[in-house]
């Protein structure tokens, strides 16, 4: 419904049509038209004099998921930049940076999961945090896991929301406390350690670390078993669900634990990531057909087939001086040769990038408002965004536009007024990804390209990524550059390390490359069946349980093991006893985050409303359809109620997309969820996007028409 509804986005008449440049005060969204000319000459003389006044670090590139493809996108931006100098970039990737941090820790890898087909092998498959009918995990999964469910395979689903996928899908949806899902999987850890239905072959011969994991879940560690009752308190599961849950999991092998990264975006998300890690780990449902390896990323087909057209066998990952004596075209000189930040698995080859050099996704407010005096890497002057409506789709808004406000200049390229663009000194048209040709490599692994074919010549006076970007860089004095090139060369010479592309001729003939797989791929089976030759690319070789790398750091709240740790905006922090609702705000069917907000049919879908359980909604006499104010200290969204079992007690939801929209006395009436949201980060980058407290009202009025 997305695809068909996209016409509405490139037809719509809120369309950018030309370069705009503000008059009125930032954030008013009073802005003139301009010729691209001029335009670009103010960017162009911006640049320049932000980097000859401060340096190249005072420029923010701040790229985003908006336009994906090989070449539009941050590729062009972050090219040109590089070539002047370089730019400050941030690191972490709200989407899965705790997931990514622990499967590096872990297992030394991003690629962890099995091919969608072989869960047909297996005899359950836990959802844990997942909802892959609104999400899409490429296309072909919600159709695997029907044919499973046709095949007679048991389906958990493990979720505070009672979701589509679990409706439709699942045999059984057993809800949980938003924040407490490491507790649950340690109390089931407990279990199958407790009843001695672990795998501890599997154990010696794979893993390090085990004795240390296995006394703190026993309680030898800190006097406290992780007993199913300790974790019912905690989680809202019966202990009775934990057990019968651990021994399913545990007997009927091969089986398959699917960890979803929503609630890897909490507090601490990186141990909900490791604990599902390790329990996959401790019952042996790794590198064999129907088990899966709870972690980052799963594939198709092995990620080194892909980039170099041979199997690479593994091994354990020796950090050696690999580093160019200068920059490459690719790298950014800001970031060149940079000590690495003590928070990142630096050790290990793949993840984020560990320059300290860059700042957090969600620390970045801060950096713009506290600079080096607040102890960051720069003073940042300029912001240089690309791609994605930021403003709008990270915590703490009210926070994000008194940061903008305080730069000295910011360029968007952008295809309509969001949020963030009304905050810009220079609004640039960019087009869509009907009006450009490019190629798209599916993120998520699976087996085949698109070439996104240009379908219409490009509206109004939008221009593409690469356009922009060359006549930036003209007007920037870079003499040569790999954007001179033409567009279908640049595609060549990018698709051509991926020797998987057997003819690009063909795949831009038909639209699509379909690659052959002789076999579904199987996370870590060559480990498995030959460990001696293919240790698992951790620094020890084997899986880590206990992670010495992250055991050096010494720091408590980011432990070797995996543990259940509290925070300050937790069912039991003292603030809930003035916020006492724990708020969700996960992807919506509706929406790709915010980019298809403003599509009439997708309104028509399903309404932006607040999800409150009946209890929850009783208590604040709160009807169905009642306009509700949600708080706490960061903001203030008005919003009608939708009161559903849907969602459990103690629990809201907002799905994220929405665009801010305040009023006059700053409330928001868009509904955008990151109003509510706090601009931390765990330290091993986890974004707690569901880890805020907050309360609800009916709101003064109380009348949906007085919103409108």
């Amino acid at each position: 419904m997305r695809g068909r509804a996209y016409r509405q986005r490139v037809y719509s008449d809120d369309r950018l049509r030309s370069p705009l440049r503000r008059v009125g005060n930032r954030g008013e969204g009073i802005f003139e038209r301009i010729s691209w000319d001029e335009a670009l000459n103010e960017v162009a003389n911006k640049i320049k004099e932000i980097k000859q006044k401060h340096g190249n670090s005072a420029i923010l590139l701040v790229p985003g998921g908006g336009n994906q493809g090989m070449l539009h996108g941050i590729i062009p931006h972050a090219l040109m930049l590089h070539q002047i100098g370089g730019y400050t970039r941030m690191w972490g990737a709200p989407s899965y940076e705790g997931a990514l941090f622990a499967s590096m820790a872990t297992y030394g890898t991003m690629m962890t999961g099995n091919a969608r087909e072989d869960l047909l092998n297996s005899k359950l498959i836990i959802m844990w945090g997942w909802n892959p009918a609104n999400t899409i995990w490429d296309p072909g999964t919600s159709l695997w896991l029907a044919k499973a469910r046709e095949q007679g395979i048991k389906i958990v689903s493990i979720d505070p929301i009672f979701t589509d996928s679990a409706a439709v899908l699942a045999d059984e949806w057993i809800p949980i406390r938003p924040g407490t899902d490491t507790a649950a999987l340690i109390a089931i850890s407990y279990v199958i350690i407790s009843e001695n239905l672990h795998d501890m072959d599997f154990i010696k011969n794979y893993t390090i670390g085990f004795e240390k994991f296995r006394d703190y879940v026993l309680g030898l560690e800190d006097d406290q078993p992780k007993t199913p009752e300790w974790a019912e308190e905690i989680t809202m599961i019966s202990a009775e669900t934990i057990r019968n849950l651990a021994r399913e999991y545990a007997i009927n092998k091969p089986a398959a634990l699917i960890a979803g990264w929503g609630p890897a975006r909490t507090a601490f998300g990186e141990q909900y990531s490791r604990a599902a890690n390790v329990l996959c780990t401790i019952t042996g449902n790794i590198g064999i057909n129907g088990g899966y390896a709870a972690g980052f990323m799963r594939s198709y087909y092995s990620r080194e087939r892909i980039l170099t057209g041979s199997k690479k066998k593994s091994g354990p990952f020796k950090p050696d001086d690999e580093t160019p004596k200068r920059p490459r075209l690719q790298d950014n000189p800001v970031d060149f040769g940079a000590a690495p930040r003590e928070e990142s698995l630096y050790k290990l080859k793949g993840g984020t990038n560990p320059a300290n050099t860059r700042i957090h996704y969600n620390d970045y407010y801060n950096a713009i408002l506290k600079g080096c005096k607040g102890g960051y890497p720069t003073d940042i002057k300029m912001a240089y965004i690309a791609g994605t409506n930021r403003l709008n789709q990270f915590p703490n808004v009210n926070k994000g536009v008194k940061a903008l406000k305080s730069l000295d200049f910011i360029v968007i390229y952008e295809q309509f007024m969001t949020p963030t663009a009304q905050l810009a000194d220079i609004v640039l048209p960019v087009n869509t990804f009907m009006e450009r040709n490019d190629v798209a490599v599916p993120w998520l692994g699976a087996p085949y390209y698109i070439y996104l074919n240009k379908a219409i010549d490009s509206l109004y006076e939008s221009k593409s990524d690469l356009e922009i970007c060359k006549e930036l860089s003209k007007k920037l004095d870079i003499e040569q550059s790999l954007l001179d090139l033409p567009e279908e060369q640049i595609l060549k010479l990018f698709t051509a390390p991926r020797k998987d592309i057997k003819s690009y001729n063909k795949m831009k003939r038909d639209g699509y490359f379909k690659v052959k797989v002789d076999e579904p791929f199987i996370a870590f089976k060559d480990q498995i069946e030959d460990f001696e030759k293919n240790p698992f690319p951790t620094l020890s070789g084997k899986i880590e349980i206990y992670c010495e790398h992250i055991a050096e750091k010494n720091n408590p709240l980011m432990p070797p093991i995996p543990k259940y740790l509290t925070h300050d905006e937790h069912y039991d922090s003292p603030i809930a006893k003035k916020y006492s609702l724990q708020l969700l705000t996960p992807h919506n069917k509706r929406r790709t985050h915010s980019s298809l907000h403003n599509i009439p049919w997708l309104e028509e879908i399903e309404p932006h409303a607040v999800w409150i359980n009946p209890v929850d909604a009783s208590k604040r006499n709160i009807n169905n359809g009642d306009l509700v104010d949600i708080f706490n200290d960061r903001g203030r969204m008005r919003i009608p109620a939708k009161v559903t079992e849907r969602i459990i007690p103690g629990a809201v939801c907002v799905y994220q997309g929405a665009w801010y929209n305040p009023d006059k006395d700053g409330v928001d009436l868009g509904g955008c969820a990151n109003i509510l949201t706090k601009d931390v980060y765990s330290p091993g980058g986890a974004f707690p996007l569901n880890s805020s407290l907050v309360e609800i009202e009916l709101s003064p009025n109380n009348k949906l028409e007085e919103m409108q």
